[in-house]
């Protein structure tokens, strides 16, 4: 008997992440109730199933949607704002004194709601996101249908959103109530630097993160002066002061790692800590190249990030896939290491494990969400094509993804996203952009 589903996509391949290193050609994906039901070969899902819709993708490669493990989506209205300044100049010269000056349930909406549009043009749907007023954010992502991991931060000093660190996790925890019955997202205890959250808040940190079941979301080890600091006022790196605290578990997300050492990724791999690699910000502030093929070789789950547009300036995930991988061989010496499967896994599976998702999105799997995107390796500048998996690398861009789903809906199609006009777009960063500019 056929079986009536909801949609039916037949790209020219499938890469669905697991198993590792498979290709699919010639297979369909075939998806209901915003699951995906089954992935066969075409022929036969022909015959198995009766779609409401079928997408006929020739000369796509369809692979689960991108997983951002960390960015500041707000900031994208900084976006060019500061340039050119190594990290805490940038941070207290630049970055700083304009959030304090204009940050505010508006600008964070507003921030998010270009970034979410950016990056679903880009292939991604799900972001881990870390910034003040994370309720704006949360309701940002659910207007444009996009999976968020909001996070509720914590640093000690005063801002527009909260007074003092217990004043952010009091306002971030009443948000995670607020919305936690929200099927597109889910939360991250997140303190923002080991330099910038006091002792008593990371331990309180790790408390919650236990009792609720939740990532920690953190900068680590991102500059050599962070390391110079911690070692006075602490007597210890950033790293053996969490793990003093109780933060170095399988919880944890530490966002950068550049200046990790050997001994402190065999830690991590013996704790299961993730690490978020962000290249492309890491590059842009000269904090350093990130000991990633090192980290894999232990057996450390690394996912990628963007960061915020403020130190990037995109949210472009295939460009921090390329740079993933580049980097990875330049540093490693070894031209196979972070090969083309492995990037992308870690742009999919090992960003949503990191965020307890992987049970949910990550890869195209019977059972998961279908958190899909498409893109189109036919045209002329991507042609001959011997490789899907390294062309998506080592050769396409963001500007090649023609259609994402999340949860079985459409939320971009032939490049367009389907819930804002770019002209709503246009309007709310010009607004932001006279506010900031006459500042």
């Amino acid at each position: 008997m056929v079986q009536p589903i909801d949609l039916l996509i037949r790209p020219h391949w499938v890469i669905p992440i697991e198993p590792a290193g498979v290709v699919l050609g010639d297979h369909a994906v075939a998806i209901h109730d915003g699951c995906i039901l089954a992935v066969l070969p075409a022929r036969e899902a022909a015959q198995r199933f009766e779609p409401a819709r079928s997408v006929e993708l020739a000369g796509h490669v369809l692979l689960p949607g991108l997983v951002n493990l960390h960015t500041h989506a707000a900031m994208t209205l900084l976006r060019g704002y500061a340039d050119d300044l190594p990290l805490m100049s940038w941070l207290k010269s630049r970055i700083w004194p304009a959030e304090a000056r204009h940050v505010s349930p508006a600008f964070v909406h507003d921030g998010t709601l270009l970034a979410c549009a950016e990056m679903l043009r880009g292939g991604v749907t799900c972001f881990n996101d870390m910034y003040f007023f994370p309720e704006a954010a949360a309701r940002a992502a659910l207007e444009l249908g996009m999976r968020a991991a909001i996070g509720i931060i914590a640093v000690e000093f005063p801002s527009a959103y909260a007074t003092d660190a217990d004043d952010y996790l009091s306002k971030g925890l009443a948000t995670r109530d607020e919305f936690r019955g929200e099927p597109l997202l889910s939360f991250c205890m997140a303190p923002h630097a080991p330099y910038t959250v006091a002792d008593r808040t990371l331990t309180r940190i790790a408390t919650f993160a236990d009792q609720l079941g939740l990532p920690i979301h953190i900068h680590v080890h991102e500059t050599a002066a962070e390391m110079e600091e911690s070692l006075k006022l602490h007597h210890a790196r950033p790293v053996a002061r969490l793990e003093r605290l109780g933060l170095l578990d399988s919880r944890l997300i530490a966002v950068h790692g550049i200046h990790l050492d050997a001994t402190e990724i065999a830690q991590f791999a013996q704790r299961g800590c993730h690490l978020a690699h962000c290249p492309t910000s890491n590059l842009k502030l000269a904090s350093g190249f990130a000991p990633i093929a090192a980290a894999l070789e232990a057996g450390v789950s690394v996912g990628l990030g963007t960061d915020g547009a403020a130190s990037n300036n995109r949210l472009d995930m295939f460009r921090e896939m390329r740079h993933a991988a580049l980097i990875g061989k330049a540093v490693s010496g070894d031209a196979s290491a972070l090969d083309c499967h492995r990037v992308l896994r870690m742009a999919t599976l090992e960003g949503a494990a990191a965020l307890g998702l992987d049970d949910r999105i990550g890869s195209i799997v019977p059972g998961k969400a279908a958190d899909l995107c498409a893109v189109d390796l036919g045209s002329p500048d991507l042609s001959p094509c011997y490789d899907p998996a390294s062309h998506l690398v080592y050769v396409a861009g963001r500007e090649h993804v023609t259609h994402v789903w999340v949860g079985g809906e459409a939320r971009v199609e032939q490049g367009t996203v389907l819930r804002i006009s770019n002209g709503d777009l246009l309007r709310v960063a010009e607004i932001w952009h006279n506010a900031l500019g006459e500042s």
